[in-house]
């Protein structure tokens, strides 16, 4: 199974999901996002893929999103992409490929709906919030990260 993730190891959302990619017995092709942006064609496939519009996809909590003026409902996809190729971190992350499907995972517990493998035994995120429990159950009621 070729998983993929587009990755921020700064990030604590993506190292829990890439966490429990590895846990499911895959090592993904991971790709820091920053420093390799995806070109155009492939960011609107990864959003399109994941059932996102573009907007959706962009991420303003700690990014210059505010910044550059992006809160406008008038700006086109062309506008965003532009804005995303300039700053790779707006795009939101970890945007998540694999054969049966592709998700952004926020929260990161989504990954799970698109492994193979689900079956990754107990697992907590770094904040100390158990998503799987010791008994193999995944906790519901999980918030996002």
């Amino acid at each position: 199974m070729t998983v993929t993730i587009y990755h921020n190891p700064e990030c604590g959302t993506s190292r829990n999901t890439l966490a429990m990619i590895r846990q499911s017995g895959v090592e993904p092709i991971v790709i820091d996002y920053r420093k390799t942006p995806p070109a155009r064609t492939r960011i609107r496939e990864l959003v399109s893929a994941a059932g996102l519009t573009l907007r959706q996809a962009i991420r303003q909590k700690d990014t210059p999103y505010a910044k550059l003026g992006l809160a406008g409902t008038s700006l086109s996809d062309e506008q965003l992409l532009d804005a995303i190729a300039a700053h790779p971190i707006l795009l939101n992350r970890p945007f998540v490929e694999t054969p049966l499907g592709t998700r952004l995972c926020r929260p990161s517990e989504l990954v799970l709906d698109i492994l193979e493998n689900a079956d990754i035994g107990p697992f907590t995120k770094e904040d100390g919030e158990v998503i799987i429990d010791a008994e193999g159950k995944r906790v519901t009621g999980s918030g996002s990260a």
